[in-house]
């Protein structure tokens, strides 16, 4: 990893970047009872399947999932820091599966007395066709089975462009935002250089 001193953020205009950074505004957002949402019927041949034990097939249908949108979190994580996480009993991780390959991630996070919405997403070619609505319904249906004080999400501009608004139509509410600045993880090698073409890559000069 590269090391830079902290640069004082501009509340009033730019602030530059330390070379090898990139930066990222993140919206979280709540909901504090289910909303009332059309169903949507699981689409025929499709299943859930729990992959929170099966580290390789999780890390592959991440990477399939977030690559495109330069989700690096879990690309980064060490194994056994990712273990920690998956094999604790209130983490469920689930696999979308159209039949012939998985399609879609669902994580949540039931750790403490609230829900998070810890990861949710399409692999490429599968967006617009109601999966994401039916993973979302059963993400909501999920949270709210079992006693809980809110459902929580956070999402950022490295994102699709609709994912902000697919929450919010979803019940989720805007509550706080924030700057998030990381390591460029393809100048490491934890996600291929040409990932994520939207987001130039700026190489450090010597």
């Amino acid at each position: 990893m590269t090391s830079a001193s902290a640069a004082a953020l501009n509340l009033n205009g730019y602030t530059d970047l330390p070379p090898g950074k990139i930066a990222t505004i993140v919206t979280y957002l709540d909901m504090r009872e289910p909303p009332d949402l059309p169903s949507i019927l699981q689409p025929e041949g499709w299943t859930l399947q729990r992959i929170d034990h099966d580290r390789p097939r999780y890390r592959s249908l991440f990477r399939a999932v977030g690559e495109p949108w330069l989700w690096f979190s879990r690309a980064m994580m060490p194994d056994d820091t990712l273990a920690a996480i998956l094999d604790d009993p209130k983490v469920e991780a689930y696999a979308l599966h159209d039949g012939t390959g998985d399609v879609g991630l669902l994580e949540l996070d039931f750790r403490g007395d609230e829900v998070e919405l810890a990861f949710l997403g399409l692999a490429p070619g599968f967006i617009g066709q109601g999966a994401g609505r039916f993973l979302m319904n059963e993400a909501i249906r999920r949270a709210f089975a079992r006693p809980t004080r809110r459902f929580f999400v956070h999402t950022c501009t490295l994102d699709s462009a609709s994912a902000l608004p697919f929450y919010i139509r979803s019940g989720f509410k805007p509550y706080r935002r924030a700057i998030e600045v990381a390591d460029d993880p393809r100048l490491h090698g934890f996600l291929p250089r040409e990932a994520a073409p939207h987001i130039p890559l700026l190489t450090p000069t010597a």
